[in-house]
């Protein structure tokens, strides 16, 4: 299926891909491998299109992505993300062109910047020039792609080094395909504008539909920064990552998200410099933002969830019985979005694979794919 992300007129038929996002391993009572299996397994039998793993300091996502990969037939993989600080861009072409021979040319590279604190804190990677940095990133990995000798001379990047016996290396390993698809996971207006430009897709967490039109008009703009006509996103996919709460209402749903959303915007980063919580308050939720920073950070962490308003979850994520699931889906495909992914949540991992499954017959039943 070819992404359609232009915009959607009166009684059009718009088509959205699944996906699962896996996460990380270990991170909770119910998230071991046995469990990470299943779920992949229970989307690639529900025709989902694509699963996409986690870093952060624990489990790497090339591991995973070389073993899970084993026990499906039809499933893409992908990267959400590969650090940018963890890995020379030389080494990210070497992996993502082994991923993509490991699974038939089935694999998507994710790639973000992290954050100061684990860039600094954990890989020891100063962040700074963030978008400089990653445009070379991209630079050099596509160089690699391209089977031609690597040699860059970059502000963040030299390659060669220009001092030493260091000579311009060619790609031993070829990906399956010409070009291993790469995405970007981006929040910030210019970072999205970045996203736009040299990407083949984009990675969004906290995608509201409401919300949505502002952030694809950025990826336009980079869009026509690199040469397509008016910005269009004709090709370009994007990507929203949302949770997925089946229950019988949107308050029991939206419970097992809070936990999560309260990390994300009170704790991930600090007092200064917290992505997420700014893009919560550019969606227009100022005040509850501050508040569960202020309390996470306080280390109230039962506070800070409980103080994420619905209203929040709602928008950025599928909560409650499959009526409201339905017009929401119907809500994300109009508004742009090519792949939704999905972290299914439950009680039990039994529930889990259910919501996955009930996710796919509620596309179906709605002609949304």
């Amino acid at each position: 299926m070819v992404p359609v992300t232009e915009p959607v007129e009166a009684g059009s038929v718009v088509f959205m891909d699944l996906g699962i996002n896996l996460g990380y391993w270990g991170t909770t009572g119910t998230d071991d491998l046995a469990a990470m299996k299943a779920l992949t397994q229970a989307a690639d039998v529900a025709g989902y299109r694509v699963a996409w793993l986690a870093e952060a300091y624990g489990s790497d996502v090339p591991s995973l992505a070389a073993y899970l990969s084993a026990f499906t037939e039809n499933l893409e993989w992908g990267s959400a993300v590969f650090q940018i600080p963890a890995r020379t861009p030389a080494m990210a072409a070497m992996t993502a062109a082994t991923l993509d021979k490991i699974t038939d040319g089935r694999f998507r590279l994710g790639l973000g910047v992290s954050g100061p604190q684990v860039s600094e804190g954990w890989h020891g990677v100063r962040f700074d020039s963030p978008l400089g940095r990653t445009r070379e990133y991209v630079d050099i990995i596509r160089l690699a792609f391209d089977r031609k000798n690597v040699e860059y001379h970059g502000k963040h990047f030299e390659l060669p080094l220009p001092d030493g016996p260091g000579k311009a290396l060619r790609l031993l390993l070829l990906p399956e395909r010409a070009q291993v698809p790469i995405y970007l996971a981006s929040i910030g207006p210019k970072n999205m504008e970045l996203t736009g430009e040299i990407a083949d897709g984009w990675l969004g967490i906290f995608v509201s539909p409401e919300h949505l039109p502002e952030q694809l008009e950025q990826l336009r703009v980079g869009r026509e920064r690199a040469g397509h006509a008016d910005g269009s996103l004709d090709g370009f996919d994007v990507a929203a990552q949302v949770g997925l709460s089946m229950a019988g209402d949107l308050d029991t749903g939206a419970n097992r998200l809070r936990a999560n959303a309260a990390l994300y915007v009170g704790g991930m980063g600090s007092r200064k410099k917290n992505f997420y919580n700014a893009l919560a308050r550019r969606m227009g939720f100022e005040e509850a933002a501050q508040e569960v920073q202020d309390l996470f950070l306080d280390r109230k962490h039962r506070d800070a969830a409980m103080a994420v308003p619905r209203d929040f979850i709602d928008r950025t994520a599928l909560i409650g019985p499959r009526e409201h699931v339905a017009e929401r889906l119907h809500a994300y495909a109009e508004a742009g979005v090519t792949t939704l992914s999905v972290s299914p949540t439950g009680d039990s991992l039994e529930e889990r694979v259910a919501a996955i499954h009930t996710l796919a017959d509620i596309m179906d039943a709605e002609g949304l794919r």
